[in-house]
């Protein structure tokens, strides 16, 4: 659950967590979006120009950009609430969304991450004899696989709906009720979430730099390979590293050891910040996309060559490019 955001309708309203959110979380996130947006739509429009020609790598990313997008629309939603001092003004579905929209996206990264770098691995190491697995048709049935599976896991979000509290619409909190459920949910969601897909991550690494470094590859094709699965995977990692261990481990540690008469302030301002890291995976994928996809490059600069764009103009007509 939103652990910068939760059990703050208790005694901590009144502590200085509240002030640095409505400072922090809005500039932020509004960053987040910017770049997001535009990173991701350029990434999504890339891929889908090449979908004829897509690969099980660029169908992985597709997904994984269209989670980012997805995400990032919801964030001047976030950024407006902690303007407005913890006020929410779009009504109770919406509300329910944001924190549905936010875990989704974190474990849909997280999977489609993983799931990525095994099949960056497995087409290096093993490509002939694992091509039924690293087939266009079996990558969208595992992204089937993995949206409904994070979004059947994640559904229980749905149910915390707004709050009102001296007369401000609260949203984003949870009650203290659920603590129980809480705690429990967050180790579910640490284990199977988190910790199996790093542990899977890291194999991926260590097996990758074992195989560069026993193997010579005198082939300029599997060159390539090798480097673009390397590049997977640390890149990978690095967005594991950064955006969701600091997150995964001080959430734990804050409903650990969470006192409802104490504000814990530091603890809780370092939630607020590494949740903020959480969401910028979104930002950090699309570095992925540039130098891990199959000819992402090539079709990126084809796509705002003179040439495509003068050819765009042209089918377009004059209202609609306006």
């Amino acid at each position: 659950m939103e652990l910068s955001e939760a059990f703050s309708n208790t005694s901590d309203r009144n502590c200085t967590i509240e002030s640095f959110k409505k400072e922090f979380y809005p500039i932020v996130y509004m960053a987040i979006f910017v770049l997001g947006a535009l990173g991701n739509g350029f990434s999504i429009y890339v891929f889908l120009q090449t979908y004829k020609k897509s690969t099980s790598v660029n169908v992985f990313m597709l997904n994984l950009a269209i989670s980012d997008f997805l995400f990032i629309s919801t964030l001047p939603f976030r950024a407006d609430y902690y303007i407005r001092g913890s006020n929410w003004i779009f009504g109770d579905m919406a509300c329910r969304i944001m924190s549905y929209s936010l875990y989704v996206n974190m474990y849909t990264s997280i999977y489609f991450l993983t799931v990525l770098s095994i099949v960056r691995f497995l087409a290096t190491v093993h490509p002939f004899h694992l091509l039924h697995v690293t087939s266009v048709k079996s990558s969208w049935i595992i992204c089937g696989i993995i949206w409904v599976f994070i979004m059947a896991s994640s559904v229980g979000l749905l149910k915390n709906g707004l709050e009102e509290k001296n007369n401000t619409t609260l949203c984003l909190e949870l009650n203290l009720k659920k603590f129980k459920e809480l705690l429990v949910m967050n180790y579910v969601a640490l284990v199977v979430g988190f910790l199996l897909p790093f542990v899977i991550l890291t194999i991926c690494y260590l097996l990758i730099i074992r195989v560069l470094l026993k193997v010579e590859i005198p082939e300029s094709g599997l060159r390539a390979s090798h480097r673009k699965a390397s590049i997977t995977i640390i890149i990978a990692m690095i967005i594991f590293l950064i955006c969701f261990l600091p997150y995964h481990a001080l959430r734990t540690l804050h409903l650990i050891t969470w006192n409802k008469d104490s504000c814990g302030d530091n603890l809780h301002k370092a939630i607020v910040i590494t949740l903020a890291l959480a969401a910028t995976n979104s930002c950090f994928n699309p570095f992925l996309y540039y130098f891990a996809g199959e000819n992402f490059k090539d079709r990126l600069k084809y796509v705002f060559s003179k040439d495509h764009l003068h050819r765009t103009k042209a089918k377009c007509s004059l209202s609609f490019c306006a």
